[in-house]
């Protein structure tokens, strides 16, 4: 038989019970739209993650203070970003000191003991050049601004403390003093500290919030090339003093690090679609099995009309691969489809790999085959008298 002709005679026991046929690649479909979405749903993760850190660098390295050797929480120099940005590779530097007796509130009207779990931070005028923050309303801190009670409030802050925009006639409470709120950062990536804090400048910090000068983390950028050299000499530099007090890390680290944990819940919700996968074989096996014994009849008038048990084995394998392989395409669809919509949702770029694709519909005609070998062997062992004989 032409390959044609294998389609048309394997497809009849489609077209004659739709809806059986219709279950049975439910159960395909079911399995592979799981593998396809999650490794679609993975890989969109994977290349916002890759698209986030070509915007923001992965060049930029924090330094803050550790521990003691008596266990007690240790202090930066006051002059360690001075010293940070003497190290040649260092293109940038800035600091934040966190102002620990400052709480903050929406007003004096709010009970002392509900801070929000948000802080005050004094704060260097080139920090967002420096992290990669940018402004969701209002404006950054200036020469002018960082002198007077005016502040800056990260996203989950201004969340929290009910501030939609920024603007003249807003002011929350800071260590008792009233500061208006000029600006409103978007989330900062790299600097995750930064979205519950409330930002001041500097010198007011000092001056009206008993703030001691001494920061509390720095935040460098570096050529690429050197980071790590710059990386191992950043410790010493800031305290030289006692730079086993000093913790150095890579923020774009920790975004690696929570993408890999991702890529493993995705690899065992990918062991679910597989497991998914096989009971939809199962279902396309017990379909096969069914038709076998409801169409004797049909396999005994066919193989006494000339038919060879080869072609008879042929037409039921076919319609078995051609059950999985129509549950595959539309599993296939269905996965894509659940991929890009999460994608558009979620703001990130829409990536499924052709390999998630085709080896989906191998997948398919791999179990179409297996489930439908055995009763294909199966028919095609009826002798025609025994067929027709069956009632």
């Amino acid at each position: 038989m032409s390959l044609g002709d294998v389609l048309r005679v394997g497809a009849v026991g489609l077209r004659t019970r739709p809806l059986r046929a219709f279950l049975s690649a439910l159960g395909i479909a079911i399995g592979i739209a799981a593998m396809v979405g999650v490794v679609g749903l993975s890989s969109s993760s994977g290349a916002e993650l890759d698209r986030t850190l070509s915007a923001l660098g992965t060049n930029l390295l924090t330094v803050s203070p550790g521990t003691t050797l008596m266990g007690e929480e240790a202090k930066m120099p006051m002059d360690a970003e001075a010293m940070i940005e003497r190290i040649g590779p260092v293109q940038a530097a800035s600091a934040t000191g966190k102002v620990a007796d400052a709480k903050v509130y929406r007003s004096e009207r709010i009970p002392e003991a509900q801070t929000g779990g948000l802080s005050a931070y004094a704060v260097r005028l080139d920090l967002p050049a420096t992290v990669g923050a940018t402004l969701q309303s209002g404006t950054w801190l200036n020469a002018a601004t960082e002198r007077y009670p005016a502040a800056v409030l990260g996203a989950s802050a201004a969340q929290r403390l009910g501030v939609g925009a920024a603007g003249p006639d807003t002011q929350v409470v800071v260590g008792g003093v009233r500061f208006t709120v000029i600006g409103v950062l978007a989330p900062v990536a790299l600097a995750t500290d930064l979205d519950s804090g409330v930002l001041v400048g500097w010198p007011v910090a000092e001056a009206r919030l008993n703030f001691d000068g001494h920061p509390t983390t720095l935040y460098t950028r570096s050529e690429e090339a050197r980071l790590e050299a710059v990386r191992q000499v950043l410790a010493a530099t800031a305290n030289p003093e006692a730079p086993n007090e000093v913790d150095v890390s890579r923020p774009s680290d920790a975004l690696a690090a929570k993408q890999a944990t991702s890529q493993a819940f995705a690899n065992l919700l990918l062991g679910v679609g597989a497991v998914a996968l096989l009971v939809g074989g199962v279902g396309v096996a017990n379909t096969m099995v069914i038709s076998v014994l409801e169409r004797r009849a049909e396999i005994g008038l066919r193989r006494s009309l000339g038919a060879t048990r080869g072609q008879i084995r042929t037409q039921f394998l076919s319609e078995s691969l051609l059950l999985s392989a129509l549950g595959g395409c539309g599993g296939v669809l269905l996965g894509m489809g659940v991929t890009m919509g999460y994608a558009y949702y979620s703001g990130w770029p829409s990536v499924v790999p052709a390999w998630a694709t085709a080896g989906g519909l191998a997948a398919t005609l791999l179990i179409g085959a297996v489930a439908g070998l055995y009763p294909a062997i199966r028919a095609s062992r009826l002798s025609p008298t025994e067929a027709l004989a069956t009632p």
